[in-house]
């Protein structure tokens, strides 16, 4: 593998994380809104990652050179049904619906990709360095 090749993968898993921080902050936004209609309520989002593989075999196996982003998919969770018949928002029964956004897990998934974010971060400015000291090498 190329040295380069660090560079790659530490970057696409940096975009990976910050899209993880993206949509966990759009999670967090919107965990206290309140909708009229299950159909219009915010469901919370989580992004799905699948490894790049290079397609040449190594062993047998493929070598993953990278992150991709296969998709960002809703949360199947039931969402919250309150009887509020005073709230502007409820429906003909009285009740509102909330989103099925869990404060806490979105807390700790900010936390994890903020962390994996910052490792990356350090993996690319070790190479760097490697990189430095090996040119330097030679003097």
């Amino acid at each position: 593998m190329s040295m380069f090749k660090v560079f790659d993968i530490a970057g696409s898993a940096m975009s990976a994380q910050s899209l993880r921080l993206n949509v966990t902050a759009s999670n967090l936004a919107n965990a206290n809104s309140v909708s009229s209609s299950i159909d219009q309520t915010y469901r919370a989002r989580q992004p799905v990652f699948a490894a790049m593989l290079n397609g040449i075999e190594s062993g047998g196996e493929q070598e993953a050179v990278g992150v991709q982003v296969r998709g960002i998919v809703e949360s199947q969770a039931p969402l919250q049904q309150q009887y509020s018949p005073d709230h502007p928002m409820a429906d003909e029964n009285g009740n509102i619906f909330l989103p099925n956004v869990n404060v806490v897990e979105e807390m700790a998934n900010m936390i994890s990709a903020s962390r994996s974010y910052q490792t990356n971060v350090e993996v690319v400015n070790t190479a760097k360095q490697l990189m430095m000291r090996t040119l330097t090498m030679g003097q």
